[in-house]
């Protein structure tokens, strides 16, 4: 039987440091932190969505061949203005380190402001909105 892929549910993100990574997520982004599963696992949970965060040396198996921090390029859909976003990331101290700037997503025309997480992943915040 041949299936095709529907969504994706979550993703494991390997950080030197679960706190800091877990806050600043919290903090910047406003992500939900979840603890579950009862061995010291957390999850950052945002729309039907979830990141699970593993401490590098600490990573929970199976995982992946090469699992290490700052390894991802990840570009989340914000409902506001890219202007938002820089001055979000402004009042949080975080450096945007390219944007805004015109790009294609997986539905067209995207607007998008990029940044480093604490542990280098480029994180990319892109708005579908019109002008």
């Amino acid at each position: 039987m041949k299936f095709t892929v529907d969504r994706i549910d979550h993703i494991v993100m390997v950080c030197r440091d679960l706190q800091v990574t877990a806050a600043w997520y919290q903090r910047v982004l406003g992500m939900e932190r979840e603890e579950y599963g009862g061995k010291n696992r957390t999850a950052l949970r945002f729309g039907a969505q979830k990141i699970n965060l593993h401490e590098a040396g600490a990573e929970v198996v199976p995982h992946a061949q090469d699992a290490r921090p700052g390894a991802l390029d990840l570009c989340f859909v914000v409902a506001v203005r890219p202007e938002d976003v820089v001055a979000q990331l402004h009042a949080c101290g975080v450096a945007v380190e390219r944007g805004p700037v015109t790009r294609i997503g997986a539905l067209g025309d995207i607007v998008s402001v990029y940044c480093r997480d604490p542990d280098g992943n480029l994180i990319e915040l892109a708005s579908y909105l019109g002008d």
